[in-house]
């Protein structure tokens, strides 16, 4: 199960991340998401978590809990919706 994690610090790290999740299963990847330019956190992420039972035990017990001294916020990933497509505007004769 792949689980979004918001609301994080700023000064959390895929480790913390990790090692607050694998305190309640076996933790298959964890990742804070950085801004490409600056490298600094989004202010979320994603853990992977192959038991389904044990994943929603960790949501359950993280979701409104402090890491890092922010309440974070834990639930199931939704897929990613499609973007819509690349702008430009109309055609058409303009006079």
């Amino acid at each position: 199960m792949n689980i979004y994690v918001g609301n994080l610090s700023y000064d959390t790290t895929d480790d913390s991340l990790n090692a607050a999740f694998a305190a309640h299963g076996a933790v298959d990847s964890a990742r804070v998401i950085t801004d490409r330019m600056s490298g600094r956190s989004r202010g979320f992420g994603f853990v992977e978590m192959s038991d389904d039972g044990e994943a929603n035990n960790a949501i359950s017990a993280l979701s409104g809990t402090m890491l890092d001294g922010r309440e974070i916020s834990a639930n199931e990933a939704r897929e990613r919706q499609p973007r819509g497509g690349g702008g430009g505007g109309g055609g058409g004769d303009r006079w």
